[in-house]
């Protein structure tokens, strides 16, 4: 179990102020990681921070829009300055501000996705390498969603972002696996989170998405963090490129 643990890792998990990235930040540094949050809003931050230092955990946060580049390289400058390295990277920031058909969908809608949802993450990965060459290998992990692979209705534009999310996270696997950078991804299936509350407050919605699962429920967002930490820990050290599947047997 000693290969579980991220004694003295650097850790910066995006979308970190609730839900899935909230557990997750927690549990790397319950692992002994040193968890970076990071989202738009301090004042969650701050809470899940002080969460985390309550319980024993070594945490800070940096506020930061993942669709904004220059507020990416800002954060990456801080990184480097204080810690001088990065270890492991968690890009689980998302956002969907349109729900309906495609056809009723405006640019404005498109490019907000994309742009956090894509360019976001594949920028941050771009400027996390040099961080991760300090040490010789690196650890990366992309939530996209089970979307990504079998579009839901009403979300298609969100889809097709988690689509290009797969596609980016083999593209990097493949291009850092001689630097000992491992890049994989989480495709959670319907998760009680605020990001899938307009799904799961809504009882008939609610009612038909259970009933296309085969475990007849949604997740919790804890029940994300154990593959989140195998695939940033050394149990999976010769696994990249992979999708790694959490959603009750939705796709099997």
């Amino acid at each position: 179990m000693t290969r579980f643990r991220l004694d003295k890792k650097i850790a910066l998990i995006t979308g970190a102020s609730r839900g899935i990235g909230e557990e997750i930040a927690s549990t790397l540094s319950e692992q002994g990681a040193h968890s970076i949050l990071c989202s738009r809003k301090e004042d969650s931050l701050k809470t899940v921070v002080e969460k985390i230092i309550a319980k024993g955990g070594s945490a800070e946060f940096i506020q930061c829009h993942m669709g904004k580049m220059n507020e990416i390289d800002s954060m990456m400058q801080i990184i480097e300055k204080k810690h001088g390295k990065l270890d492991i990277l968690v890009c689980n920031a998302a956002t969907n501000p349109h729900f309906g058909e495609m056809t009723t969908a405006d640019e404005k809608a498109w490019d907000k996705i994309m742009e956090v949802n894509v360019k976001g993450p594949f920028f941050l990965i771009q400027k996390a390498v040099p961080l991760m060459e300090k040490t010789g290998k690196g650890a990366i992990v992309n939530v996209a969603s089970i979307n990504g692979i079998s579009p839901a209705l009403f979300q298609g534009i969100y889809s097709i972002s988690k689509a290009a999310l797969i596609s980016l996270t083999k593209a990097y696997a493949k291009e850092l696996a001689m630097k000992n950078i491992r890049v994989n991804a989480l495709l959670p299936g319907l998760t009680d989170t605020k990001f899938a509350a307009a799904l799961i407050s809504n009882e008939e919605i609610r009612n038909y998405a259970v009933n296309q699962i085969p475990m007849k429920r949604y997740a919790d967002p804890k029940e994300m963090t154990g593959a989140v930490l195998y695939l940033v820990s050394d149990e999976s050290s010769f696994t990249t490129g992979s999708l790694l599947v959490c959603d009750g047997g939705m796709l099997a």
